[in-house]
């Protein structure tokens, strides 16, 4: 299993538009970050969690020339926006694009995208299967995906463990059940947006904080705004097992 991180930062993405701080004007590649998501290559099944505004340029960058399905963790903008660059998979690959998301987040793209589920579709629309989920493990093509409930504040949102790997994004509570679901995990990925406190992300302290209490052999932050500061910086300070991500890094896992 490989594993690309597309993208690293926030909802703004770094650099913010109009900033002139530090961290948005460096030129570190390290600093330069995507709406969050990552991509699952499994061989023979190829899978994003989450399409953000970024999602074209972020297929082109990684060079993904198939895509069996897409992850939702929540219905926010920053994690749907890029749902309709789906359509050269479709064109592709002759197929409708099965997406995998609660019924809220499903229930949310429709809404956001109600031209592609119109009765009258204009021709060359993206092709979508919606396919709800819940809390319960389920199966894409012989590959078990266990989803993470957690909480953005008061919204539910889904982690997803495959094998190993668990990735995480947007919140700040993990429940007890939930830490049971991520133990054993080699590598785990949490959002750390921030060194001040927020009311629906973990700063930097409460994600390593977090890390070191799973306890996996290394783990990755993600979801970064440019308020937490350079990279070089940052990832220096960090104890060992504990790193920031970056757009365009890969994770292999045997």
């Amino acid at each position: 299993m490989k594993v690309t991180f597309l993208g690293t930062g926030t909802s703004q993405g770094v650099p913010v538009i109009g900033c002139s701080c530090q961290v948005c004007k460096s030129l570190d590649f390290r600093d330069k970050r995507f709406r969050s998501s990552i991509h699952f290559d499994l061989g023979d099944l190829s899978l994003v969690v989450d399409t953000g505004p970024d999602f074209r340029s972020q297929m082109l960058r990684a060079g993904i020339e198939r895509l069996d399905g897409v992850l939702f963790t929540h219905e926010h903008k920053d994690h749907t926006a890029g749902l309709d660059d789906i359509r050269p998979f479709n064109f592709k690959q002759q197929k409708d694009m099965p997406v995998f998301g609660r019924v809220n987040v499903l229930e949310q793209i429709k809404r956001e995208f109600a031209y592609v589920f119109s009765s009258k579709k204009y021709p060359g629309v993206p092709q979508v299967e919606p396919v709800e989920i819940n809390e319960k493990p389920f199966i894409i093509q012989g590959v078990k995906i266990i989803p993470i409930p957690v909480l953005h504040y008061k919204l539910p949102v889904l982690g997803f463990r495959i094998g190993d790997f668990t990735y995480i994004t947007d919140t700040n509570f993990i429940p007890d059940e939930s830490m049971k679901l991520i133990e054993g995990s080699k590598i785990l990925v949490l959002n750390a947006l921030q060194k001040k406190s927020h009311i629906s992300h973990f700063t930097l302290d409460e994600a390593v904080l977090k890390a070191k209490e799973i306890g996996a052999e290394q783990t990755y932050l993600t979801h970064i705004s440019h308020k937490l500061g350079l990279h070089s910086e940052v990832d220096n300070e960090l104890p060992e097992g504990i790193s920031l991500a970056y757009d365009g890094l890969q994770v292999t896992l045997h």
